[in-house]
């Protein structure tokens, strides 16, 4: 996997007299290291003892001719790298100010062979991607340094960080001359240090192992992600085989990332997905039996190698379908088809998101109506309520079951396809015995997600247009609407409670709030759960706002109806309630409808 791995002093990663050139890919994330990593690397290199480790770099070697330049791909630590080069600018511009004898004259000349390599004019040493003209602007900085032939910096390139950087540098470099007496030796003595600091070179052959490299590296700098990975694979890629395509490709990742959002967690899932959802397709490219975090890196490489114009057309696409599943509410979706895929969004479904991009990705050539997705959708959801409760099946199995649906579904369509979906998912999901089990014991502390999911769901089946409430509005990032427990959580049981539930003995009562408080006959939904707190019984349910509002449990959901012609909650009405609503949520998540 990894070809070399050295200790190397900077002098060696600078060498003036080798051809190495470290070429960060064109289509890398932009060099976004800013004045705090700027302040660290300069203070480290000075306070710290000769020979300081700042960190490691990655680079893909792919050059086979020793006698050619050798490019490598600096695929971790470009901000690293790139910085200290700039450091190395602004030194050299120190010292182009000042008359220099012939050992200092030397030395400025050797600075300027490790930014531009010996015997060239315009060979950079370290070549900067294009992303936010950071390629230009690192040319017209050494251009106008005199460094590299007239150049000229694009517009506004002061504003931007390559040249706030040198100019942080030369700012630094000048406040230290003027502390010290305009001393040459001060400038010396930093670039000695900088010579001898040191640096850990990896050299891999494949971006697969550069990925996994990542996964155990620790740097202070900002890693890659196999995402990054992927896009500068392609990149590089599309740049030898079709170099005219190279910006259609750069659009049209663009757009994908547009589809997937900017979540890094949801983008990784998604590539995991698409290749499991078509792995009938793509296993004659590569096969692998499933797509997981640590392989990712060699499924892509493979399917960018074989062929990336194609490959371009087909994960965009996915894209789009994937971006149905995250915002599914889009004018061309049905209400029923948005409202259903809401819901497995809600229950925490995604695990069956590479099921639902195959079908909705191949709605038409499979013949299903929407009828038939809001059918299997719905399916999912009920399956999922019962699942996430009871952990049947378990989460490493939930991959290879969807995998297994499309691989095993033959030839049927339409009709034929739904049934057999379901059926799968039927045979596949937790018990009546097992959902009931769970339903009848402390479901808030088993799992408060599936709680509140059913919770909103019993009270929304309710409601009708002109009482329809949004329970699932939020207010910044936190729900309007929270689930409540009638009988208080906590230590402290509040007197009235205890006097209610345990006939003042507070053990008694703290023996039934640990058995009933987070059973499904405790829990409700308020818009208010901080103003009723651990409030008497009677406070909760008649609670009126300044305007006169019901906010406590006459609040109107249906949900709370068993709560407003009783004066008291004891444990007998909390286990009526419970065996009550258990009743309707065996009914309304029943696999087999």
């Amino acid at each position: 996997m990894i070809n070399s791995a050295k200790d190397y002093p900077i002098s060696q990663i600078f060498d003036i007299e080798t051809k190495v050139v470290y070429q960060i890919p064109r289509y890398q994330r932009e060099y976004s290291w800013s004045r705090p990593q700027w302040e660290n690397l300069i203070d480290d290199i000075m306070e710290n003892a000769p020979g300081y480790y700042l960190g490691s770099i990655i680079c893909i070697n792919p050059t086979t001719d020793s006698l050619e330049v050798q490019k490598l791909e600096l695929v971790d630590g470009q901000q690293r790298l790139l910085t200290i080069s700039l450091l190395f600018a602004a030194l050299y511009a120190h010292l182009a100010a000042k008359n220099l004898d012939g050992d200092m004259q030397a030395e400025k000349i050797n600075i300027r062979r490790k930014l531009i390599l010996k015997g060239t004019d315009d060979q950079l040493r370290i070549i900067p991607q294009i992303q936010n003209k950071n390629q230009e602007d690192y040319i017209g900085l050494l251009s106008n340094l005199k460094l590299y032939p007239n150049n000229p910096a694009p517009a506004y390139a002061g504003n931007r960080r390559i040249f706030r950087a040198y100019q942080f540098f030369a700012d630094r470099l000048e406040k230290m001359n003027m502390e010290n007496g305009d001393s040459i030796a001060v400038l010396m003595d930093l670039l000695g240090k900088i010579n001898i600091a040191t640096l850990v070179k990896i050299e891999v052959s494949n971006h697969a192992d550069a990925y996994t490299l990542f996964e155990s590296l620790n740097t202070r700098g900002m890693p890659l992600t196999a995402v990054d990975l992927i896009k500068n694979k392609l990149l590089a890629r599309m740049e030898t085989s079709a170099p005219g395509r190279i910006n259609y490709a750069f659009n049209q990742w663009t757009l994908l990332l547009d589809y997937l959002g900017d979540n890094y967690a949801t983008q990784e899932r998604f590539f995991r997905q698409y290749y499991n959802a078509y792995r009938e397709d793509l296993k004659n490219i590569y096969s692998v039996p499933i797509a997981t975090k640590s392989n990712i890196m060699k499924v892509y490489e493979k399917l960018i190698d074989v062929d990336s114009e194609n490959f371009i057309k087909r994960i965009v696409e996915a894209g789009r379908v994937y971006s149905i599943l995250l915002d599914p509410d889009k004018d061309y979706i049905p209400s029923k088809l948005v409202r259903a895929l809401t819901d497995l969004d809600r229950i925490q479904g995604t695990p069956s998101y590479l099921l639902m991009m195959y079908l909705l990705g191949k709605q038409t050539e499979l013949d299903l109506t929407d009828e038939h997705l809001v059918s299997i959708t719905n399916t999912l959801v009920r399956f999922f309520v019962r699942r996430n409760l009871t952990d049947t099946p378990p989460t490493r199995d939930l991959t290879p079951l969807f995998i297994e649906i499309i691989a095993n579904k033959e030839t049927r369509t339409g009709a034929a396809l739904k049934e057999y979906i379901e059926s799968k998912l039927v045979s596949k999901s937790a018990t009546d015995e097992a959902f009931h089990s769970k339903l009848t014991g402390a479901i808030y502390r088993e799992n408060s997600g599936v709680a509140r999911f059913i919770l909103c769901d019993l009270a929304e089946h309710s409601m009708t247009t002109e009482t329809m409430t949004d329970l699932w509005a939020k207010a910044g990032n936190n729900f309007t609407w929270t689930v409540e427990h009638v009988l208080p959580q906590g230590e402290n049981i509040p007197k009235d409670w205890v006097n209610m539930i345990g006939n003042g003995d507070f053990e008694i009562a703290k023996a039934i709030q640990e058995e009933c408080v987070h059973s499904i006959g405790n829990l409700t939904i308020t818009g208010f759960n901080s103003t009723l707190s651990n409030k008497s019984f009677e406070e909760k349910r008649d609670r009126i706002d300044r305007q006169g509002h019901y906010v406590g449990y006459r609040n109107g959901l249906s949900l709370n109806r068993d709560l407003l012609d009783v004066d008291t909650w004891d444990k007998e009405k909390i286990e009526q309630r419970t065996e009550k609503l258990v009743a309707q949520i065996l009914e309304l998540y029943k696999m087999q409808q």
